[in-house]
């Protein structure tokens, strides 16, 4: 695992934590550039189903390590390859047909909130900061990551974080539905096991399913395509159709094999 990393199993539940408390948990190169292959191993695991993003120590991360702008983005060809371990990261998270949670405390600033924003959930502590900096940098920021920005808050709510760089706190995240769910800071690890545990309890030929025709949505899909018929066409001849019908017309809980 690339230095800056935590990666855990716990059951069905794999955990990426940013581990630079000392840094708050700011993203390497190397760190961006090892996350396609930690999702590709979730996704390839059959005993997983959901990936929990969080960081050590108070924060979840202040976005990318700046100290290395220097030597890594002081020329086109450097910036344009940075750039694209950025890119590959947030498509790989962006592309998961299984479902990502952030989880998030402390600051949640620049590309720290740029891969949060690529999860599919985010629960954050009371406590939480949220930010997107570039133009406190002089960078113009991701197209693909604008875009989900612009999908989850809408586009006056992004102008105003991409524009202004300003930081909001926990409420107004919640407010503008940058954020799921908030909860106190010792009550939020409980509270995301729980919500955790629920998706995995769900059908996940359902869930990879509908994750994927929701992120065709949000890159602009208007219409059904052959893929989107395909999944559907899948699930109902699946295993868990039969099983989730018959469990609620015999009033019980349905019992999911599907991996």
């Amino acid at each position: 695992m690339t230095d800056g990393f935590e990666f855990t199993r716990d059951g069905e539940v794999a955990r990426l934590t940013f581990a630079r408390p000392e840094k708050m948990n700011a993203i390497t190169y190397g760190m961006w550039s090892a996350i396609p292959d930690v999702v590709a191993e979730v996704e390839a695991d059959p005993a997983l189903k959901v990936l929990v993003l969080t960081g050590a120590g108070k924060h979840f991360s202040a976005g990318a390590d700046i100290s290395e702008f220097r030597d890594l983005r002081s020329t086109a060809d450097g910036a344009a390859t940075y750039d694209k371990a950025v890119d590959g990261a947030v498509a790989a998270l962006t592309s998961m047909r299984k479902p990502s949670v952030a989880m998030i405390q402390g600051n949640c600033i620049g590309g720290g909130c740029q891969l949060s924003v690529a999860c599919d959930f985010r629960f954050a502590s009371e406590d939480a900061r949220f930010g997107i900096t570039p133009a406190k940098l002089g960078i113009v920021f991701h197209f693909d990551s604008t875009r989900l920005l612009v999908a989850l808050v809408g586009p006056a709510n992004a102008r105003y974080l991409l524009l202004s760089g300003e930081l909001i706190d926990a409420v107004r995240a919640r407010e503008i539905g940058l954020v799921n769910d908030l909860h106190a800071a010792e009550g939020l690890t409980a509270a995301t096991a729980a919500f955790v545990d629920t998706l995995c309890s769900r059908s996940q030929a359902s869930i990879r399913g509908m994750n994927r025709i929701i992120e065709k949505i949000v890159a602009g899909r208007q219409t059904p395509d052959d893929e989107v018929d395909a999944i559907r066409l899948a699930a109902l001849h699946g295993e868990d159709y039969a099983e989730g019908v018959d469990a609620f017309l015999n009033r019980r809980p349905p019992k999911f094999t599907h991996r």
